[in-house]
């Protein structure tokens, strides 16, 4: 019988796996953010971006179109200084645009300073769990409601494994993640007796993207993974083949 990590590793996504799903990528301006949204687009998805640099969503939305996938929707916002009021009005945004939502990847992230607890400045640690955990947690929230409006509706949290076991100088960072993890366990556990609602998390592990190359300058990027060599294993949280898996941590590149 084969377990649900082995499906997850080795998935082969249809081609319309998530033909007509309406899916929120945030961070989806760069790395894999941007992979991602692509690949969702690829496979039938009409992507909302959602980032900080509207530049950058724009050349993903001219790549998405130039692909022939669905028409994408840009949502510009720093989720630095967002507050409820504009979640609230994204809400309505989307609800008026589409009416409901299939899916959220929550890939955004700040990674702050590498640096001893002793060291770490208090508007640097405000940063990043602004960032990396009250932000998912008011979006989460506000997007809720249409989230039930969907008959099979995914949401994906990014992990880390400094997430689940703490390591000196990741500070703010792991804190995050740590929460994150616990957040999206708590959504799923509320959740357990929804059909049509999961809460998964996925550590994508070493990928080549600008947030590694910070945080191991040192590193040869050649000797990294390419972020889409990963992507089959989040079409499948995504898409519907997954609809019984909720509450799950995954690693899309566990440790032989």
């Amino acid at each position: 019988m084969t377990s649900i990590t082995d499906t997850f590793l080795h998935y082969q996504a249809p081609e319309k796996l998530l033909q007509d799903k309406i899916i929120l990528v945030t961070g989806a301006g760069d790395g894999i953010g941007k992979v991602a949204a692509l690949s969702f687009a690829q496979h039938g998805a009409t992507v909302v971006l959602l980032g900080r640099t509207l530049s950058k969503l724009e050349r993903v939305y001219d790549e998405i179109e130039s692909l022939g996938g669905p028409q994408p929707a840009i949502f510009p916002m720093n989720l630095e200084g967002a507050g409820e009021h504009e979640y609230q009005a994204m809400h309505d945004t989307l609800n008026e645009e589409f009416g409901r939502l299939d899916g959220i990847l929550f890939n955004a992230a700040q990674l702050g300073p590498r640096t001893p607890i002793a060291n770490y400045a208090f508007s640097e640690w405000q940063k990043v769990l602004q960032v990396n955990v009250t932000s998912p947690f008011l979006m989460v929230k506000s997007m809720l409601p249409l989230l039930n409006q969907s008959q099979s509706a995914s949401i994906l949290f990014t992990g880390s494994s400094v997430g689940r076991t703490g390591r000196a100088y990741w500070g703010g960072y792991a804190v995050s993640k740590a929460a994150t993890e616990n957040l999206m366990q708590i959504l799923a556990d509320e959740y357990e007796s929804s059909s049509h609602i999961r809460v998964n998390s996925i550590n994508p592990g070493a990928v080549r993207t600008k947030m590694r190359a910070t945080a191991y300058p040192a590193e040869n990027p050649g000797t990294v993974t390419d972020p889409h060599s990963i992507m089959n294993r989040y079409l499948y949280l995504m898409g519907d083949d997954s609809r019984a898996v909720n509450g799950q941590q995954f690693d899309a590149q566990p440790k032989a």
